[in-house]
């Protein structure tokens, strides 16, 4: 795991992340009501809220070391994983069990949420992904590792504004915000039908 200090090879793919990001989900989009994909991406890149870990080994050791000293000094923390789960769907079933045991206090701090993006996911149809040119040869994985209150109360608001209607069909938008909508209200409430 390296965290803070960049090999060249890191320093590319951070270059890279950082390009996308500017590029393609800060950008305002009609496909969300003119917000932009992610629309507090570029209040965190500018507040230095974002930090990166790489792994480079097999297992999910680096994961759950990045979770379990999560200290909220940053909005996002990007594990960028070489040695990813090759097996898309195997990747994300496995992000998804995380998410609910981190919920139930395994990794001691119930406040984290994961997000899974997978070298083999298919292109998300309202981002216009397939416009950015990739600027590194090595295949990664990314875990956006975040605060689960920030994320969930931020798409509280966006969804008032209209931000998901074009969502829905998709991707499974709506099976993700109430998955994670229940356990935010587990972790607000120790109650998930609040």
């Amino acid at each position: 795991m390296v965290q803070g200090f960049y090999t060249p090879s890191e320093e590319a793919v951070v270059t890279e992340i950082r390009s996308w990001s500017n590029d393609v989900i800060e950008t305002e989009n009609d496909n969300f009501s003119g917000l932009p994909a992610c629309p507090h991406a570029r209040s965190a890149w500018e507040n230095e809220k974002v930090n990166f870990v790489f792994k480079t080994s097999e297992g999910y050791q680096d994961l759950y070391t990045v979770i379990s000293t999560y200290n909220f000094d940053y909005d996002l923390v990007i594990l960028v994983d070489f040695k990813y789960e090759k097996d898309p769907k195997a990747f994300h079933e496995y992000i998804l069990g995380l998410n609910s045991a981190i919920s139930t206090g395994m990794f001691l701090n119930p406040n984290c949420w994961l997000v899974g993006f997978h070298p083999e996911d298919e292109k998300n149809e309202l981002l216009s992904e397939s416009l950015f040119p990739t600027k590194t040869d090595t295949p990664y994985a990314m875990i956006f590792v975040q605060p689960l209150s920030l994320v969930q109360e931020s798409a509280d608001k966006l969804r008032s504004l209209g931000y998901y209607k074009n969502y829905q069909g998709v991707y499974d938008a709506e099976t993700v915000y109430q998955n994670r909508e229940t356990l935010y209200r587990r972790l607000k409430d120790g109650d998930e039908s609040a």
